[in-house]
């Protein structure tokens, strides 16, 4: 027994750290004790850890297609427009005492369109709310989604204004990639689109591409899935076709990486000019930083380039020259949000325990003159 052997420090020492013999008793380090199961920070029971009621989304959630458009009221579901020019014989001089030329006129048509409705709906139970709100929960998890949900909904519009040609709007808006196509190009036989008829739009069927007033002006290789290496000549020969056509670029839409090519294609002009950083904006939305180089990068012939996550895409993403003198979203009910269910008052209204939201917004793109608007496609 230790009793028998310890009698000063040193002795005490030896016993339990180790140190051969003492007083005829024979120990080692086995003999020392220790704690064989320590309670460490993953032992059961014992830790969790606070997340909190701040939540970091992780998506992107830009909707910039939908902000750069003018927004106008639903006044009226049609418009009056001229597709042709009065058709002249001759100049129209008249010779002296002459019979005056014969009448002409230009060609009207009309256009409709109709309002179109998208809705998001989500719900939660009765049960989720008050948890929520006690021990590590959320919080006012209504709030955190009503909040989240706005923003997908907006994300969700975003996405359809930029949707590709050859998917037909049916009963959600129509898209900029849309109304961005000459029906002569893209079409079935170049395989474009499917059918030539996704190339319609409101009550204009422009699967013929016979008139030249339903077309907007296009740059494309001709065959779907050839692409082109992106030039300077891209984006000059496309202004020149929109001026020439009468239209003139507002704001150049396109995607991030083709952004980043075109400030790539204006750098070697840059070292010899002096540069001062520029952000340019359209409609309150800031594209991204550039450089003023005697020129403006971010911008190109004075015209910014607001960039999206949801440009349709070749090998690079599409490129839309847009003249929102003539384009602009209608909006029939502006985005707006309700609230139904057992919060409200009214559980049977859902028929459950819990409450129901809904974001919905009426309206619709609308274009007026399609030969103001433009784009490059087949990119590489």
């Amino acid at each position: 027994m230790a009793r028998d052997y310890i009698r000063t420090i040193q002795d005490m020492e030896r016993y339990y750290y180790g140190a051969g013999n003492v007083s005829g008793y024979s120990y080692s380090g086995a003999d020392i004790l220790k704690a064989d199961a320590p309670l460490l920070s993953t032992t059961a029971g014992t830790y969790q850890a606070i997340y909190g009621r701040k939540v970091w989304s992780q998506l992107n959630q830009e909707f910039n297609a939908f902000s750069i458009l003018p927004k106008k009221p639903w006044e009226k579901s049609g418009w009056r427009i001229i597709t042709a020019k009065p058709s002249f014989t001759k100049g129209g001089g008249v010779a002296e005492n002459a019979t005056l030329p014969d009448t002409t006129k230009p060609t009207f048509l009309h256009v409709a369109a109709k309002p179109k409705t998208v809705a998001h709906t989500f719900d939660m139970s009765e049960v989720a709310i008050f948890l929520a709100d006690k021990d590590d929960g959320l919080g006012d998890i209504r709030q955190v989604l009503k909040e989240e949900m706005g923003k997908h909904h907006a994300d969700h519009v975003n996405t359809m204004l930029t949707t590709d040609v050859e998917t037909p709007a049916g009963n959600d808006f129509e898209s900029l990639d849309r109304l961005t196509t000459n029906p002569t190009t893209i079409n079935n036989a170049n395989g474009y689109v499917s059918a030539n008829t996704d190339n319609d739009m409101y009550s204009i069927t422009r699967d013929s591409g016979g008139d030249a007033w339903e077309a907007a002006e296009v740059s494309a290789s001709g065959t779907s899935g050839t692409d082109r290496t992106l030039s300077l000549d891209h984006l000059d020969t496309m202004f020149q076709q929109i001026w020439t056509r009468g239209g003139n670029p507002k704001v150049m839409f396109t995607g991030y990486d083709t952004l980043m090519r075109v400030q790539q294609l204006l750098q070697t002009q840059q070292r010899f000019m002096e540069t001062k950083r520029v952000t340019p904006s359209f409609n309150g939305v800031k594209g991204v930083p550039g450089i003023e180089a005697g020129f403006i990068v971010a911008t190109y012939n004075g015209v910014p380039i607001i960039p999206s996550k949801d440009v349709q895409t070749d090998t690079i993403s599409r490129i839309y020259y847009l003249d929102t003198d003539y384009l602009w979203f209608q909006t029939a009910i502006p985005t707006q949000y309700f609230e139904s269910g057992i919060e409200s008052g009214d559980p049977f209204a859902i028929n459950r325990l819990g409450p129901e939201g809904l974001y919905r917004t009426m309206g619709e793109l609308i274009v007026s003159f399609f030969g103001a608007q433009g784009s490059v496609r087949d990119l590489s």
